[in-house]
């Protein structure tokens, strides 16, 4: 019987990609972007492949560009995990705007670029 080794352990595929998908708990999806000349035409084609990949710590968020490695089956699909954060995405935060403040923004029929919106009448 032979004892597996730290070398063999080490030569496990790494590949960088970015998240695009919180899919779960401890799930993300993962796409990594590569280019492909065209058989015929030698036309450089952009490919990507997605995969799912084990998020232990639940460190990243979409637009995170990582390092992933192969790993045993997690799950169904799940057969990557996240070895690093090689660059994290600089998300803003939303803010929730009321009508009010759409309709001071933004041009209507009845009020124009520019000019103060107007008043509603009042009920008689």
């Amino acid at each position: 019987m032979s004892t597996a080794t730290s070398d063999t352990r080490n030569k496990r595929k790494t590949i960088i990609g970015f998240v695009t998908s919180r899919s779960g708990n401890k799930s993300v999806k993962v796409t990594i972007p590569y280019k492909t000349p065209h058989p015929l035409y030698h036309k450089v084609i952009n490919r990507k492949t997605v995969v799912h990949v084990h998020d232990e710590k639940n460190e990243t968020k979409v637009g995170d560009k990582v390092e992933i490695m192969e790993t045993r089956p997690m799950s169904r699909l799940k057969r990557w995990r996240i070895v690093s954060v090689v660059h994290s995405a600089v998300i803003a935060t939303a803010q929730a705007i009321t009508e009010t403040d759409v309709a001071a923004t933004v041009p209507t029929k009845t009020t124009r670029a520019g000019a103060a919106p107007a008043a509603p009448a009042a009920k008689a």
